[in-house]
């Protein structure tokens, strides 16, 4: 679904682009994505040399769920010492947190298409579990102990 502008960004930035398909939900749970990102990724920095690219100039790049698993595999590979640095990572429209459906940002888009707030909540519970039963509890919020919604206020909250 993405070759196009893959090639884009390949010709216009002389840059090498490597473009992961992975496995999908819900016929595939999670981690099989993340873990076919990761294992892609790891690959293609193992055997670098073989594909003629700057070590010090590799960035993962990722859109909707893509930003997601893009994230994720930066987070993974910060820590990393046997590997070259990532330079940077690239997240467009990324899903980075599913602890509040109700922050404003969803309130605000909650009927701009294509990602409609119920979808979002459905799409996450699909990647998750394959099981969206529980879509209303998620977007009351309610699908969170009140501990860890105290624990992360800092960073997820209205204000």
């Amino acid at each position: 679904s993405h070759e196009k502008i893959c090639r884009y960004i390949a010709s216009e930035s002389n840059a090498v682009v490597v473009s992961v398909g992975y496995r999908l939900a819900p016929e595939h749970k999670y981690p099989a994505a993340y873990e076919d990102c990761l294992h892609a990724t790891i690959h293609f920095m193992n055997n670098i040399e073989h594909y003629g690219v700057d070590p010090a100039n590799v960035i993962v790049c990722g859109d909707s769920a893509g930003g997601n698993l893009a994230a994720a595999v930066s987070q993974t590979l910060a820590g990393r010492s046997d590997l070259p640095k990532l330079r940077a990572q690239i997240l467009i429209y990324p899903g980075l947190q599913a602890l509040d459906f109700n922050l404003p940002s969803y309130q605000q888009n909650r009927g701009v298409p294509l990602l409609f707030r119920e979808r979002a909540a459905f799409y996450l519970l699909q990647y998750l579990n394959g099981d969206a039963s529980n879509l209303e509890e998620v977007l009351e919020g309610s699908h969170v102990p009140p501990d860890m919604r105290l624990k992360f206020r800092k960073w997820v909250c209205p204000d």
